[in-house]
Formats: C-alpha cells, structure tokens, sequence
C-alpha cells in the first residue's frame, strides 16, 4: 500500500467558520474519489516558523480565516510551495495572501500590502464594494486553464466569506509577470489566478471546499491531491 499523502492545512482553525467544518470532508472525499490515502493536518499559523515545519509534506493548503495569528507563518508556507514546485492551494484568505506574496516576492512590490492587516503600502488586496460574507455567486473560469481543466466547464456557483478582494488597479501590472487570472465574477473582479508552469498553484476568492457540505467534490481539491502524483 502506498504511503498516505500529507496534507498541511495552514491556517487557525475555528469549529465555527463555515470553510473549517467543509474542509475535513471536501478532503476525504477528494480522497476517496482518487483511492488515495491522505492525512490532512492542521498547521496554526503560529507554528510555522520555517520551512522545515513544511518539509514532509506533500500540499500545502493555505485556508481561510484571515487575519491571520501569525502573517509571517501563512506568507512562509505560500513562498516555499510557490518556490519549491509543491503542490498549492489559496482560498479566500489565501487567495489574498497569495496575491500579496506574489506581488512582494516576485513583482518586486516590498509595501504591497493588504487592507484588512496593513494602514500603509500598495494596497493590492482591498475592500470589496459589495461585502461577500455568506453570499454565493456566479464564476466565469478562463478556457485552457487549470481551473477550467478541474471543472470541465467555464462557468460554476460558488460560496464565499470575505470582504477584500484584489484591487483592480493591481491587474494591468500583472501582465508582465506568469501569473495569470483565470477566474472572474459576473462584474468582472478577479476571483481566481494560478501559475500555469506551477506543478499546481492555485487559489480563489471563492471557497470551493462548501461542496462537501452536499456531499459534492471540489474539483479544486480532487486536482491539488492528483498534483502530488506527477
């Protein structure tokens, strides 16, 4: 038999969020779905201090509940799966500290900055006009993306939690850079990026994991478990 998947689940669990009781389940029934054996772990943010907490695992899934205890410890895990080709996922608060690495670390952008933690900065991750917190809605997903590949559709109905989202300011800057957006909402605000070169890296503003609580996949989670096989 093959030994388990490790699966690092960065984040401060909270028995009451939404996301956290939907996470466990989406996860088993990723598993399930490919056979194969997985041990998710939850990892507080406090107790990752340096890269060799991440070294024995398989994925990283930086998950939502921002702000963070410790920013330091979610930014550390996104730096070393982005760096180290390790199989990634964002969501809702990951997504914005994905797209805050990214910008920092890779464009070069050391005062980019999120609303929600920072007074000062480039505001990259900004308030949402419209608060998402508890709200659904429509998702339209790039063709020939990895999202779209996951889905095998363009379009999908997603839960979310969150009132920040990427400012639109930021996305013209992106265009010299690899990652690329890959999912919008029906107004045209950035829902989804991914790094196409990337063994997998991933992340959403929308919380896809909510599908176990009707028993369904999250394709994002079934594909983020196959990435760890190539």
């Amino acid at each position: 038999m093959n030994s388990p998947l490790r699966l690092a689940l960065v984040g401060d669990y909270r028995s009451d969020a939404v996301a956290h009781q939907a996470i466990p389940p989406a996860v088993e029934l990723a598993a399930a779905s490919l056979n194969l054996p997985v041990i998710a772990e939850w990892l507080p943010t406090e107790s990752v201090t340096s890269s060799a907490v991440l070294e024995n695992f398989d994925a990283i899934w930086v998950v939502p509940g921002s702000p963070y205890k410790n920013d330091r410890g979610a930014f550390l895990a996104i730096t070393y799966a982005r760096e180290n080709n390790v199989p990634f996922l964002g969501s809702c608060g990951g997504f914005q500290y994905a797209v805050v690495e990214y910008a920092r670390n890779v464009m070069g952008w050391s005062d980019a900055a999120h609303a929600e933690t920072d007074t000062e900065g480039r505001l990259v991750i900004a308030p949402l006009s419209c608060s998402l917190v508890e709200k659904t809605g429509d998702i339209v997903i790039d063709p020939d993306t990895i999202i779209a590949r996951a889905y095998g559709k363009l379009s999908t109905h997603e839960g979310y939690h969150c009132n920040f989202g990427v400012d639109p300011d930021f996305i013209s800057e992106l265009a010299d850079f690899p990652l690329r957006i890959s999912a919008w909402d029906g107004e045209g605000d950035v829902r989804g990026i991914e790094l196409p070169d990337h063994k997998y890296f991933v992340a959403t503003l929308f919380q896809s994991e909510r599908a176990s609580l009707r028993n369904e996949l999250s394709p994002l989670v079934v594909d983020l478990l196959k990435a760890t096989q190539r």
